[in-house]
């Protein structure tokens, strides 16, 4: 990686946090902006960007919408024709195949690369959550392949706990609780029986009751806290919400990999415990970018060696890739 935009503070400084030699700005792009935000990037190879999703997303309601936030999609045009990468790849929520100007833009990227859209969930590629999440993959010298779902058992939302005892939690019936959130254990207890773990799931849209199984995938992170712990101690409900380093690992966030096949480890220190989750709940499941990035390169939806990309065509000796999120 080599340079990356965003509009938030904390977003761009745990950028530079996990890429210390990347150009990291700090700025609201608009439809004037372009490369020069960076100076001099030398070739790039690859362009990601996530345009704004808040004004196509079913999470944010009956909210009006602001058009101008849902034309952030063509803010990225700059940087594709003055950067003129090979490959490019945008992501958003599914909703904005729905937006007016999408064709439109679609159009216009394929007078450029050879275009493949398609809808991911993360948890086809091996991450504890249900993820979904729409990718527009782009290549100049070829149709880009199908991103192939990693063929394994799905990991469920209990993969991501930490051992029992490790966070403080209160009982249920406490006297505090929102009736609402005593109405959602009620509700998941009556499912399941007693004594069984579960999850309480605030903010949500779904006929669902308010909660789910932890043999299943966790559902969609969003950018709030939403996933409160049912747990049972001496026979009696107990309730605390997920926490950071438990929400990391539903976005794939651990155990990665660099090339070279030694530890990552990603960092995650800027802002408070709301902005992390708020950083996590933007972000793209690390699994599901590693499976696009590594197809479009041809090397499926494994780990890729840097070896195996000199032997590919490309324009400049190393990967280099530059991540806009316009916003």
């Amino acid at each position: 990686m080599v340079a990356a935009a965003d509009a938030w503070d904390i977003a761009t400084r745990t950028y530079q946090a996990n890429f210390e030699e990347a150009k990291v700005v700090n700025a609201r792009l608009t439809d004037r902006s372009g490369p020069e935000l960076f100076g001099d990037l030398g070739e790039i190879d690859m362009l990601i960007a996530s345009p704004e999703c808040t004004h196509h997303s079913i999470a944010r309601g009956n909210r009006p919408v602001d058009e101008e936030s849902r034309r952030s999609g063509w803010y990225v045009m700059n940087f594709i024709k003055e950067l003129d990468p090979r490959w490019i790849v945008l992501e958003n929520v599914t909703p904005m195949r729905h937006w007016p100007g999408f064709d439109d833009l679609i159009d216009r990227l394929k007078k450029t690369y050879k275009i493949r859209i398609e809808p991911l969930d993360a948890a086809d590629y091996g991450t504890p959550q249900n993820r979904r999440r729409l990718f527009i993959m782009g290549d100049k010298l070829g149709m880009p392949s199908m991103v192939k779902p990693i063929l394994r058992t799905e990991r469920d939302a209990s993969s991501i706990l930490d051992r029992a005892g490790t966070y403080a939690a209160e009982p249920v019936y406490n006297g505090k609780r929102a009736a609402s959130t005593i109405a959602r254990v009620e509700r998941g207890i009556a499912e399941l029986g007693r004594k069984k773990d579960f999850l309480i799931v605030y903010y949500g849209s779904d006929r669902a009751g308010g909660w789910q199984r932890l043999d299943r995938p966790l559902r969609t992170l969003t950018t709030l806290d939403r996933f409160g712990l049912v747990q049972w101690i001496d026979g009696e409900p107990t309730l605390r919400m997920l926490q950071v380093p438990e929400l990391k690992r539903a976005m794939g966030l651990t155990h990665l990999k660099d090339h070279r096949g030694e530890g990552v480890k990603f960092e995650l220190d800027h802002g408070t415990r709301r902005d992390k989750i708020k950083v996590l709940g933007n972000g793209v499941c690390a699994p599901v970018m590693r499976a696009v990035v590594g197809s479009l390169l041809g090397g499926g939806s494994g780990d890729l060696l840097e070896e195996d990309l000199r032997d590919r065509p490309r324009r400049s000796a190393g990967s280099r890739q530059m991540k806009t999120r316009v916003n």
